[in-house]
């Protein structure tokens, strides 16, 4: 990781810099992967899945003998955390429903404001080394509950054809159907545009690498909407002297582990603070089943001690993370000063991971700084609004003297029945 004792200002933007791919490069091989589907359909996501994931697959649709079979291969304990998992999703989301509220702007004239579903939603989860079930809890719980009448649910296969069955297993849980054996930007371009197998939703949801970010973006430029610029995962803790160096190296490691265009960030006031963690990181790494992966995320991953509390809660503000860990002894206080954060965690005893797999809220967030101007996903993210006006006979003098000149045999004949 690298350090940065007390960073001048002028220094920020460079350390708020995240990794990435060449952006020319990656933009170019993302436009040829979306072209190649709307061009050749499901031939061409066969062929990728050869080229990119060396997966030969028959069907792309995941089966009901499949479905039936992965049931029995997860485990009973993993099975009751996954429904535990499920309900506090739903118990936290079900307080976002929105009520439609009737507002007379004037005598006369009632305005109102209706959520309602959108009708066809795709869903991507990220497969490879990690397959994110909590992510289709996160994307599938909300969806269901918001009345969307099709999901789309795709998700890359394992080496051998088959989907990973933890991810058949949440799918059957909350009702989602319809399942493909697609990943990566292919996947993105399959439910934007539609293939004979997959079909083409409205707007598509889930995080995933910068290929499938930068898919979203490009699709989106085409009348596909997307939840937001959702890509490699990230994760800034701000510790004081009261920390417990083993609780954060634990934190960092634990998001760092999600793949090698992760970032990870300490910021602390405790000089002390930032060899301790250095040493705990060390230690605790030798024994992750992912160090491998972990160790490469950790190679862009920072260390920063700032002079007081301003500048660190200003560094986190300008950082805007995805998820934020305030492991402080005021971490309360320092919550309020908080403007640029997808998700916060406070205290010593909350780990990102609750949030990551089952306290409730959601962990589909924005990265990249995106948290300056974007929410996380909601219930409201699976629904649109429409408005309505309606304006009585008796409202219509309200608009205007226009109306008492009106000829009144059209009057009446305008008005009739109102």
């Amino acid at each position: 990781m690298k350090e940065y004792i007390n960073p001048p200002l002028s220094l920020w933007p460079t350390l708020c810099q995240r990794p990435s791919l060449e952006l020319e490069f990656l933009e170019g091989r993302v436009k040829n992967i979306i072209n190649r589907v709307k061009l050749s359909g499901d031939e061409a996501l066969k062929e990728l899945s050869v080229q990119i994931d060396k997966v030969s697959l028959g069907t792309l649709q995941v089966t009901e003998e499949e479905l039936a079979v992965a049931e029995t291969c997860v485990p009973p304990g993993l099975k009751q955390c996954i429904r535990v998992a499920t309900a506090n999703i739903a118990k936290f989301h079900k307080t976002q429903q929105e009520k439609t509220l009737y507002v007379d702007t004037m005598p006369g004239v009632r305005c109102w404001r209706k959520p309602v579903p959108i009708g066809k939603v795709g869903i991507y989860v990220p497969g490879g080394t990690a397959p994110l079930f909590s992510t289709l809890l996160m994307l599938g719980v909300p969806a269901k509950m918001a009345g969307c009448r099709e999901i789309v649910l795709c998700t890359p296969s394992r080496p051998d054809g088959s989907i990973d069955p933890t991810i058949l297993f949440a799918a059957r849980e909350i009702g989602i159907n319809q399942i493909f054996k697609v990943g990566g930007a292919q996947a993105i371009a399959a439910m934007a545009y539609g293939t004979a197998t997959i079909p083409a939703v409205h707007k598509v949801f889930g995080p995933g690498n910068q290929y499938v970010t930068k898919a979203k973006q490009l699709v989106s430029l085409e009348g596909t909407a997307i939840d937001l610029p959702a890509g490699p995962s990230e994760l800034l803790v701000v510790a004081d002297k009261h920390a417990n160096p083993a609780f954060i190296a634990a934190d960092l490691l634990s998001q760092a582990e999600h793949g090698p265009d992760s970032q990870v960030v300490l910021v602390t006031t405790d000089t002390r603070m930032m060899e301790k963690v250095k040493k705990e990181v060390a230690k605790q790494l030798a024994a992750l089943p992912r160090k491998d992966m972990a160790g490469q995320a950790l190679q862009s991953s920072l260390l920063i001690t700032m002079e007081d509390e301003n500048d660190a809660i200003g560094f986190v503000n300008a950082y805007a993370p995805e998820h934020l860990i305030l492991n402080t002894e005021n971490h309360s206080e320092q919550s309020e000063r908080i403007v640029n954060a997808g998700s916060v965690f406070l205290g010593p005893f909350t780990p990102e991971a609750v949030g990551d797999y089952a306290s409730g809220t959601n962990h589909t967030l924005p990265t990249n700084g995106m948290a300056r101007a974007y929410s996380g996903v909601s219930l409201g993210s699976f629904q649109k609004s429409i408005t309505f006006n309606n304006s009585m006979k008796r409202g219509l003098p309200g608009w205007g003297p226009w109306w008492n000149k009106w000829p009144k045999q059209n009057n009446s004949s305008r008005t009739k029945g109102q």
